[in-house]
């Protein structure tokens, strides 16, 4: 509609300087129609019909009456990006405050300290002064946190506090079509790379965003933005999400269900999540198969029943599946050893780690992607190395190559209230795909 606008006025500058009014009118209003016909007919398909009613109203706002009293004890408020090679005290006295014994504290070694990492250049320092001067408290926030860094007088001394900072979901609504890639394309619109990113990660097992992308896709989301005090401080999860890649109509719904879990799943109901990660580690090689060896320690030939993966002391292991610790402690060769248990017939084990995650016990319910222990070489390990076992029924199966079950569709009550829950959502994304009013191309 934008781009559809824009024309139109450049097209009535030139019928300006070569008509007559009568003439200028008969066009404008021809025009005008031609306008709340394109707005009429950005409906999704199959859709009703039915003509967008506008209306443009005028209202003269008188400025409000403002005074303030010298008694009155209410603090100025002044905010501004720490500059670089610039020290607490001097921005405190560029923010308002005078008071000399507070500005030579801000100096203070402690108080540096408590806000390392904090006060550093680009930060957003508010400050809270009174009109003499003084300091009511101040705080800095690095862009994009959660938390604030908070100084405050006590006993005529600064302290420092960080405190969370209360933040408030507002949902953000965009579409676009892709002319060359995914990030482009959502550059084009003002989408940020968190949303692209955690888009391609969502529909990444339906698009290969490397090599099936073609001009001409088309984009949707909703998502949510997270503000403090009206400033957008980063981006939260998608609430909604569509793509259609070569004519076909790929869908995202985060559901929640009855035990909490949240997880992202097509109109039909099925998940996009994988049931069972193949490898739980990011990056690492496989250093010994699922097959007869030479054991490494003992020097005979051995069942393998396992995939070890050859990754650094302390890399990260990630649990496969959703599931519930069945066993954590020590176990013979496995060394630090971990089974988890998923449903009635899948269990996973994963030996010689260096240690555990915090707060793990036999019985705790872990989440596919969640941290779980950390790659070592305790037990018969000539090197660090992740040991990783995959069984059906108590069957060592080969990780590598055995058929992983999908994860659980939705089903009964659970689907039922999927679909109430989304049906307005999918007619909001069918709006910001036809509705070219929404599209940069």
């Amino acid at each position: 509609m934008l781009r559809e606008k824009t024309a139109i006025l450049a097209h009535l500058k030139k019928l300006r300087e070569g008509v007559t009014t009568r003439t200028w009118r008969i066009v404008g209003a021809g025009l005008g129609s031609a306008v709340g016909m394109a707005a009429a007919i950005a409906v999704a398909p199959g859709m009703p019909v039915e003509p967008l009613v506008t209306e443009t109203v005028v209202e003269q706002l008188a400025p409000p009456s403002v005074s303030v009293s010298r008694n009155d004890q209410r603090p100025f408020i002044r905010e501004d990006r720490i500059r670089a090679g610039e020290s607490l005290a001097g921005a405190l006295r560029r923010l308002g405050v005078s008071a000399g014994t507070l500005t030579a504290q801000a100096n203070n070694p402690k108080l540096t300290k408590e806000l390392a990492g904090a006060f550093r250049p680009g930060a957003l320092i508010t400050v809270a002064s009174t009109a003499e001067g003084g300091l009511h408290s101040a705080s800095i926030s690095a862009p994009g946190s959660d938390s604030a860094h908070v100084i405050e007088v006590t006993d005529g001394r600064l302290h420092a506090s960080q405190k969370a900072l209360a933040l408030e979901s507002r949902i953000h609504m965009q579409g676009g079509t892709v002319q060359s890639s995914l990030f482009a394309a959502m550059d084009a619109v003002g989408l940020p790379d968190s949303v692209a990113e955690e888009l391609s990660r969502i529909f990444g097992d339906d698009i290969d965003f490397h090599t099936d992308l073609r001009k001409g896709d088309r984009f949707s989301v909703i998502y949510e933005v997270l503000y403090h005090q009206g400033r957008a401080i980063r981006t939260g999860k998608i609430i909604a999400a569509e793509f259609i890649n070569r004519g076909v109509r790929h869908s995202a719904h985060l559901f929640t269900q009855p035990n909490g879990n949240q997880d992202y799943y097509n109109q039909d109901g099925k998940s996009h999540r994988e049931g069972f990660l193949r490898s739980p580690l990011e990056f690492s090689r496989v250093s010994s198969g699922f097959s007869m060896r030479v054991h490494p320690v003992f020097g005979t030939w051995r069942e393998h029943k396992g995939v070890d993966y050859a990754a650094p002391h302390g890399t990260a292991v990630k649990a496969t599946s959703d599931g519930m610790i069945e066993f954590i402690g020590q176990q013979n060769g496995y060394g630090n050893f971990i089974v988890l248990r998923h449903g009635d017939k899948y269990t996973t084990g994963y030996g010689h780690l260096s240690g555990f995650a915090r707060g793990l016990k036999p019985g705790a319910r872990v989440t596919q992607g969640e941290t779980i222990g950390y790659v070592g070489s305790t037990g018969w390990a000539t090197g660090p190395h992740l040991h990783y076992e995959f069984r059906i029924n108590n069957i060592h199966q080969d990780p590598l190559t055995v058929s992983l079950p999908n994860a659980t569709a939705l089903s009964g009550s659970a689907l039922t209230t999927f679909r109430a829950q989304t049906t307005a959502l999918s007619a909001r994304l069918a709006q910001l795909q036809y509705d070219k009013t929404t599209f940069l191309d």
